[in-house]
């Protein structure tokens, strides 16, 4: 009888200490789970809106050598999105100005002000990004503390050990509930049961450098456009807009 009872609190023992391990795991996994949704709404985030925009920029002043221009006026070290075939591409260029608004009343006004606009809202985009990852390193490093925290208080391998003694077996037997475990093929289930915070935010998605303010590069950044304006023939922003 005294050994039913005994035999009745380890299982109820061994079920609450299962319950609270692998309880605290998921929610941990969970978080892991959500963390991993975000970085790639980040990444969409970071297609649609800055990707999108850069290839404006790119396809409005098609000139590589007005690109690269461009680039070290903003600030930006390297190119980014680029692909000379997207400057080429009629389609491409109609697919990614079709619908934007745009202002003045002459050809050239309207070809300016577009440019300056999508940088405007490039720069806006870039600062909304980079608070994003800030966001998403402090998650992940909640993250990476929570999973310290848990094998702090849940060390696998001293379980193991307790679930072995709660059996009534010696250091190196193993009891029913356990099975054959020693403290080595313990060590190596730890191991394999490990979870990993997730990586550093930036190995995960590419840094993009501040931007330069409109305000500061505004006089030549209009030249460049000047440049590209004539380049391109004096194009009417009304026909490329055009959905």
């Amino acid at each position: 009888m005294q050994d039913d009872i005994t035999d009745i609190l380890a299982l109820e023992v061994k079920k609450e200490m299962a319950e609270r391990y692998f309880g605290f795991r998921k929610l941990i996994e969970e978080d892991i789970k959500e963390f991993d949704d975000q970085v790639l709404a980040s990444f969409l985030r970071l297609e649609q809106q800055i990707g999108f925009n850069l290839v404006r920029l790119y396809i409005l002043l098609k000139d590589e050598k007005l690109i690269h221009e461009f680039f070290q006026l903003a600030g930006l070290r390297q190119l980014i999105f680029y692909d000379p075939y997207l400057a080429e591409s009629p389609t491409i260029r109609k697919n990614v100005l079709a619908g934007l608004r745009i202002r003045g009343f002459t050809r050239a006004g309207r070809f300016r002000n577009l440019i300056l606009d999508i940088y405007a809202e490039l720069v806006r985009d870039v600062e909304s990004y980079h608070k994003n990852l800030a966001e998403l390193s402090a998650e992940r490093d909640n993250i990476a503390e929570e999973i310290r925290q848990f094998y702090h208080k849940h060390d696998l391998g001293t379980m193991m050990d307790f679930l072995r003694r709660l059996d009534g077996a010696g250091m190196y037997s193993a009891g029913p509930m356990v099975g054959d475990i020693t403290p080595e093929t313990g060590t190596g289930l730890e191991r394999k049961m490990k979870v990993e915070p997730p990586p550093p935010v930036d190995e995960l998605l590419p840094i993009i450098p501040s931007l330069t303010p409109p305000a500061e590069i505004k006089r030549p950044l209009k030249k460049i456009i000047a440049a590209a304006y004539r380049l391109q023939n004096e194009p009417d922003m009304k026909d490329l807009v055009r959905s």
